[in-house]
């Protein structure tokens, strides 16, 4: 079988420059906490970048803007909280299946913990059980993980269980860690509100929503939408119903309010990931985002 993280790095470069893996680097590098004056490297200044981590000496000499890079002084871990429930068996917003969509998020984001000398753990589960891959760093590990995530994603699967999983952080996980969300865009619930309140006073989380396939538009080969939950085919004659389609539209905007409400008030940088073409540029004005709130 093809290696997955091969074809995250595919995803992850295709668009990519070195500027552009600079950027991520530098994003992701905003993530730690604390500072230490240990060097790393030297490159150049990317936009976003901290003024205040300028080498102006390296510039002048250089005869352009280059930024000190320092290694941080104690390791962190990523820990990576994936809903591999059957809703993630459903299709994207781009008629691929959400659970590839969950390997590339998670994927791109554990390259780059790697990169940093970082460890990263996942929890994964659904309704009937959630289990926990234990710290490591290294990319064999990565590609177990990402392997774990694709096989638990099944249509015949337990039914997703998001509230679940967030519990279990809560409960079992205490020390400090950088916790990223990937989910899909089941509401928010009055029990899910309170467990991201609780799981953001112990942990610095972020929130990666990712979208679903329109359930009124036909699909790219004509094929009718299917629910994975119930197994309920859409109706032919609906597909496409201008009345059908906005109502669809309003409530998701209706649920989407509400979740951007509550992690923007909770300054829980997130974002919504559509398909596999925009989701490492997404991916990266996340991390930019989250640059400036922690700045």
């Amino acid at each position: 079988m093809p290696s997955l993280i091969t074809r995250v790095k595919s995803k992850l470069f295709i668009h990519s420059s070195k500027k552009s893996l600079h950027a991520l680097d530098g994003a992701y590098a905003s993530l730690l906490r604390g500072r230490s004056n240990d060097f790393e490297d030297l490159r150049e200044y990317q936009a976003g970048d901290e003024v205040r981590d300028i080498d102006w000496r390296a510039t002048a000499r250089l005869s352009t803007p280059m930024i000190k890079r320092m290694r941080a002084s104690r390791m962190h871990t990523v820990l990576f909280v994936v809903d591999t429930g059957r809703g993630m068996a459903a299709l994207a917003a781009d008629d691929r299946p959400k659970r590839e969509l969950a390997v590339l998020a998670v994927g791109a984001l554990g390259v780059l913990t790697l990169r940093h000398d970082d460890d990263f753990s996942l929890v994964f589960g659904d309704a009937e059980r959630v289990r926990r891959l234990p710290p490591k760093r290294s990319e064999g590990a990565l590609e177990h993980a990402l392997r774990a995530i694709d096989g638990a994603c099944a249509p015949d699967g337990p039914h997703s269980a998001r509230e679940r999983l967030l519990d279990f952080v809560a409960r079992t996980i205490s020390r400090r860690m950088i916790v990223v969300v990937v989910t899909d865009e089941a509401p928010i619930t009055d029990e899910t509100e309170r467990l991201v309140r609780r799981l953001r006073t112990q942990h610095d989380v972020l929130w990666v929503t990712l979208r679903d396939a329109d359930p009124v538009l036909t699909t790219a080969d004509g094929s009718s939408r299917r629910d994975v939950d119930t197994g309920w085919t859409v109706p032919g004659f609906l597909h496409g119903d201008e009345a059908v389609v906005r109502e669809v539209e309003e409530q998701h905007r209706a649920e989407e309010t509400r979740r951007d409400a509550l992690l923007t008030a909770l300054e829980i940088t997130h974002v919504e990931l559509r398909t596999q073409d925009d989701a490492v540029p997404e991916l990266l004005r996340m991390l930019n985002r989250r640059a400036h709130v922690g700045a």
